[in-house]
């Protein structure tokens, strides 16, 4: 029914429109009145709707995978909107969302962290984290990411992990990725430093000379660590992670 009586109305503000330059004054003045409301209520749409649809879509989990891509993911926090969209004053050891925990040693938390809508023309993800640091009294400030079991299933030494980050700050800073995967009682650990140099920035994790056992690993996590983090703003517009095998000689 909604389609029939668009239809019918299309043709009729057609057929206006063809008579236009031979109808009778009176007439047209009452339908250019017509027109004109009919075109505010559409140009209000149209905006909102154009401002929307070129926002990402939420739930996306589309962006660039290596060839041969074993697995791919993007966390909850930058996929789709949280029950709680931020935290001040975060204490340490506070959750955002079910994937990511804050850690610090601060006695006095000037730490903010808050989930915003990504708008830019760029972004591939629908959400970023915003992290604003005041004064900072402590001696480490980190977010600890815990990766899905799908990420250890079938996980081998000859895998590469891949880190994928859009990045910005206010001012420099130096900000380490610390991949952790727990085999057994021990944990094999791989720190890379994220280069800052552009907003993209991507980091590949090779265990290939690790002790790291394959039939035993039991989880794993992403540690993001933030080197004098006082008085500047970060944003992580996007974060993914990758597997895939190394490519063989």
């Amino acid at each position: 029914m909604e389609t029939f009586l668009h239809k019918r109305a299309l043709q009729r503000w057609s057929n206006a429109a063809r008579k236009a330059n031979f109808e009778e004054l009176e007439t047209l003045k009452d339908q250019r009145g017509r027109a004109l409301q009919l075109q505010a209520r559409l140009g209000d749409l149209v905006h909102v709707a154009e401002n929307r649809l070129a926002l990402p879509r939420i739930g996306s989990n589309a962006f660039q995978r290596p060839g041969g891509t074993l697995w791919a993911w993007r966390p909850q926090l930058w996929r789709g909107p949280l029950r709680e969209k931020g935290v001040a004053a975060a204490e340490n050891k506070t959750p955002i969302g079910d994937e990511i925990v804050v850690y610090h040693d601060c006695k006095l938390s000037e730490l903010t962290l808050r989930q915003l809508r990504n708008t830019r023309e760029e972004d591939l993800a629908p959400f970023g984290l915003r992290m604003d640091v005041f004064k900072f009294d402590g001696s480490f400030l980190s977010l600890a990411l815990e990766l899905p079991k799908p990420a250890c299933e079938g996980m081998q030494k000859r895998h590469i992990i891949r880190l994928s980050a859009n990045v910005q700050v206010e001012k420099p800073l130096e900000i380490f990725a610390r991949l952790n995967l727990k085999h057994g009682p021990n944990t094999a650990q791989l720190v890379m430093e994220m280069p800052l140099k552009q907003d993209e920035v991507v980091v590949e994790f090779d265990f290939a000379y690790s002790d790291l056992n394959e039939k035993r690993i039991e989880k794993m996590w992403l540690d993001l660590i933030f080197e004098g983090p006082e008085m500047n703003q970060i944003v992580l517009r996007d974060l993914t992670m990758c597997r895939y095998p190394r490519a063989e000689i």
